[in-house]
């Protein structure tokens, strides 16, 4: 079983700044991609940034030049830095994993519980 740990989320200032962190661990073989959505009640699921196990990063437009997402493959770790946070960022953050478990084919889609940041004065 693979297990993700999302860690960093709270309340924060407009302007402030917060840094996500996932850390994948269990019977893990490789790792494709990481990545982080967001959810707001009654908004649909978006994709904030992603980032491939070449280091390959993308970003939701909405969020470009504020966010930065980096990952520590020696640690299967992932961070999201988030600057100039604004009220619009609210939302559950959620680790989404990419990978193959050790000993199978299947590519698997891994979840975190989600952890909530809220921006706000």
């Amino acid at each position: 079983q693979v297990q993700l740990v999302e860690s960093g989320g709270g309340l924060v200032q407009p302007g402030g700044s917060l840094r996500l962190s996932c850390a994948a661990s269990g019977s893990i073989f490789s790792i494709i991609d990481m990545n982080w959505y967001r959810q707001t009640p009654g908004k649909e699921r978006e994709l904030v940034a992603s980032i491939t196990n070449l280091g390959t990063t993308n970003y939701a437009n909405s969020v470009k030049g504020r966010f930065a997402i980096s990952r520590d493959n020696a640690k299967n770790t992932m961070y999201l830095q988030m600057n100039s946070l604004q009220p619009s960022d609210t939302a559950v953050y959620y680790c989404v994993v990419h990978g193959y478990e050790a000993g199978s084919r299947v590519l698997n889609t891994w979840w975190g519980q989600g952890t909530q940041v809220t921006v706000s004065s």
